[in-house]
């Protein structure tokens, strides 16, 4: 068994109560390259499949590592792909049923027979009830993100420790009244969103492909919101009433992007939204307004966010996530720069959004017990084809 991308190396005690008689298991530290990114070169591909031919199972981190038809085809050995979290869209599962290999989810439930090994730090997560505050890990890095590029916290952090006589360096950006652009209105946008209503009073706006205004007034009652009048007055002229507008609304791309103070990305990656935002979106935006993406690197054309962060045409970036990961070492967003000579502020985090000990450490022990069933003949858990 190999565990793929095992950064922290937190794995290995979920599984040590499998005797080694029975199952030899290989942890890797390091991270693959994106098997069908293009910039991925043939020797680059062949290395990844000699690192995996071996494996009978895998065990892989959400989508770190992908799984094209033409990798699957080149595992003659994979008999067993167990995977964590709840987006699949870079497993070919098609191609997987057809070379025999099951593949399983670990949703973050827990274990259903509450067995904890011994040897594991065993974190309990508790049942998330949003209507009292519960919250998914990425929500609340999300608004770890928005607060501290509006509240200059990370820049100054960084000038105060490198520069004994720095202090107040720029105005912060005000949330309270503000409005926040959120694209992609499933659970975690609709979480980012309730947080901006109760606790700023923000007007929330919405825009997905498909979404519908009856879709998002269901989600605003699904966190607790009433579906009208449950968001703040930011962005309304005089004679509105707030409480006749929807407290998630539902406007057209164009509009969320050239209204919003704060946009936030909550959207599946796929080949249709790839580059959904591009540079048509960011010169629409405020001069004053931030883009947070915790989401999908590649939802984000990335020149045409470098050149507008790079010139200063928006207030700032928060990025979580990248269109290569873990971040290559020359990468233009390393730069120490962001923030100086008419540049936009930026902060860049490790794609820690759902990096947190609760759920990682219930991804392995649900990872462990389908794979103790399969070990036994047993009814995997969580099939996903």
């Amino acid at each position: 068994m190999a565990i793929l991308d095992d950064y922290l190396d937190i794995a290995k005690p979920h599984f040590s109560h499998i005797p080694a008689s029975q199952l030899s298991i290989t942890a890797f530290h390091d991270s693959l390259p994106a098997f069908n990114h293009p910039n991925t070169s043939p020797a680059d591909k062949q290395a990844i499949i000699d690192r995996l031919k071996p494996f009978t199972i895998i065990s892989c981190m959400r989508e770190r590592t992908p799984f094209p038809a033409a990798l699957l085809r080149a595992l003659p050995n994979l008999k067993l792909l167990l995977a964590t979290g709840t987006q699949f869209e870079t497993f070919d599962l098609a191609t997987a049923s057809d070379l025999g290999i099951r593949v399983a989810a670990a949703p973050g439930r827990g274990r259903t027979d509450g067995f904890k090994p011994s040897s594991s730090s065993s974190f309990s997560r508790p049942k998330l009830d949003i209507k009292r505050g519960g919250s998914h890990p990425t929500t609340q890095h999300a608004w770890a993100l928005i607060l501290a590029l509006a509240r200059n916290v990370a820049a100054d952090d960084a000038a105060m420790k490198g520069d004994p006589g720095a202090w107040q360096s720029r105005l912060a950006l005000g949330l309270t009244g503000a409005t926040l652009g959120v694209v992609g209105l499933g659970r975690l946008g609709a979480a980012v969103a309730r947080v901006a209503c109760l606790a700023w009073g923000m007007r929330v706006l919405c825009w997905s492909e498909n979404l519908t205004q009856d879709r998002a007034d269901r989600k605003a009652v699904e966190v607790g919101l009433p579906a009208y009048g449950g968001g703040g007055g930011g962005g309304y002229a005089a004679e509105e009433q707030p409480e006749k507008r929807p407290t998630f609304e539902v406007v057209g791309k164009e509009e969320l992007f050239a209204e919003a103070d704060v946009v936030s990305l909550h959207y599946v990656l796929s080949e249709r939204s790839r580059g959904i935002v591009g540079e048509a979106e960011l010169t629409r935006m405020k001069s004053s307004a931030m883009l947070v993406n915790t989401s999908r690197g590649p939802l984000v054309d990335d020149g045409a966010l470098y050149d507008a962060l790079e010139n200063g045409r928006i207030g700032g970036a928060a990025l979580d996530v990248f269109d290569v990961e873990p971040l290559p070492a020359g990468s233009p967003w390393r730069s120490t720069k962001w923030g100086t000579q008419g540049r936009s502020n930026l902060i860049i985090t490790p794609h820690m959004g759902y990096v947190e000990d609760g759920i990682m450490h219930t991804w392995y022990e649900e990872t462990a017990e389908n794979l103790e069933r399969w070990l036994r003949g047993d009814d995997l858990l969580h099939v996903l084809n």
